[in-house]
């Protein structure tokens, strides 16, 4: 830590770490994730969904066993420079930040997908304006960070649950799918589509420095979570799925409502979305925040921004940073390109988090070696089978990283001598 700044304050429990990793999975991903799912899988989506959860549950489980050993603010980075070596961290850490940064952008549009009718610029300031304004709910301290996601995430299980009620409470118009026509390619791709909606759990991780026993609370909510993220998504997958088949539109869970002959509840749909749109993007600016003072501290990022504020104890300099760079993101780009940016470099993140693990000895294992080698596959295979545009802009990205990360620790290495 830099001489001076002061600790992050740990002031969170088990509900709210979980309720902050629930704000990251059950958000804007619920609403919007299944047409693009579906189109690549097919037959195969419910497939691609136990994938993408298998997947998901070994690098819940990596996480939560690093983060129980080494509970401070930074996940994947700290775990890898500490197991691997500094430039495995770097590269982890790089994938997270750009990665995540690209979530924020693709929740943020979300969002004004939903909230402004029609189009233009007008939804993209919407998109913004929501940047700016969760950005400073985080910069005034943790702990509205988890009250305000406490509140948008009981608002998204509310709708979720109206939704579920309507579409089950009606008499099934399709049976399941038949999945002999299911594509390999297209369920992998799938898979690695609904990943990016389940990896919010990374947001407990990064944020250890500020949870309260860290060494049991990490690796409880971090379980806790994603299980009922991935009951609240099967749950959702079935529903779709008996009262549309295959045929999923852009915002399938209004579709599915109106179909069932319940269109006053369509206006409900689209507040949930918006709503669970900000927790998402609550919970993102704080986990990027906190991963960006980590390298930060350790000189792979800029000094200035591993600044802690004195009074509200957060990283305000990397959060001002990381606000700075998604609104110009959410003023340029389009929500397919980030999304599929985002999820290239995620996988590469819990790739190098399986690896970490697998390293720990036996006193520190909470789960056994096999999780962590099918979750490093897994996280590969369903990285090379994302959009090839998305794949190769990704990694060309992480290439010019590490080349600055090189020449920069040449030039220090020249200069000591």
């Amino acid at each position: 830590m830099p001489s001076g700044q002061p600790p992050l304050a740990r002031r969170l429990g088990v509900f709210d770490a979980v309720v902050i990793g629930l704000g990251s999975m059950v958000g804007a991903g619920v609403f919007a994730v299944w047409a693009p799912a579906a189109q690549a899988a097919g037959s195969g989506l419910l497939i691609g969904l136990v994938i993408a959860a298998i997947v998901a549950y070994c690098n819940a489980a990596s996480s939560a066993q690093l983060a129980a050993v080494y509970p401070v603010s930074g996940g994947t980075y700290v775990y890898g420079r500490e197991r691997l070596g500094e430039w495995w961290g770097f590269a982890a850490g790089w994938c997270f930040v750009a990665g995540k940064t690209a979530s924020c952008a693709a929740m943020a549009l979300t969002f004004a997908t939903y909230a402004v009718p029609g189009g233009g610029w007008l939804r993209r300031l919407a998109a913004l304006a929501a940047v700016l304004g969760l950005a400073t709910v985080n910069y005034r301290g943790v702990t509205r960070t988890a009250r305000l996601t406490r509140i948008l995430v009981t608002c998204t299980l509310i709708v979720l649950a109206l939704v579920l009620v309507i579409l089950f409470g009606n008499s099934p118009q399709h049976e399941l799918p038949s999945v002999g026509d299911a594509s390999p390619y297209g369920v992998l791709q799938a898979a690695g589509l609904l990943f990016f909606a389940f990896a919010g759990y990374a947001r407990i991780a990064t944020m250890g420095e500020e949870v309260r026993e860290p060494q049991t609370t990490i690796p409880r909510a971090i379980t806790a979570a994603l299980i009922i993220a991935i009951g609240i998504y099967l749950l959702v997958a079935l529903a779709l799925l008996f009262t549309l088949g295959g045929d999923f539109k852009s915002a399938p869970l209004a579709q599915a409502v109106d179909a069932a002959g319940s269109a006053w509840a369509v206006p409900v749909v689209r507040v949930g979305a918006v709503l669970a749109s900000l927790g998402a993007l609550l919970a993102l600016i704080a986990g990027i925040g906190r991963t960006t003072l980590a390298m930060a501290r350790n000189g792979d990022l800029p000094s200035w921004l591993a600044a802690v504020h004195p009074r509200f104890q957060v990283p305000h300099h990397a959060e001002l940073a990381l606000a700075a760079v998604v609104g110009i993101l959410v003023l340029t780009t389009d929500l397919r390109g980030v999304i599929g940016f985002s999820s290239f470099g995620v996988l590469l993140y819990y790739a190098i988090a399986n690896a970490s693990a697998f390293t720990q000895p036996a006193d520190q294992r909470r789960w056994p070696r096999a999780l962590n080698v099918i979750g490093l596959v897994g996280c590969v295979v369903l990285a090379v089978t994302l959009p090839w545009t998305s794949a190769v802009v990704a990694a060309a990205l992480l290439a010019g990283a590490l080349l600055v990360r090189r020449l920069r620790t040449s030039r220090a290495g020249s200069a000591r001598n």
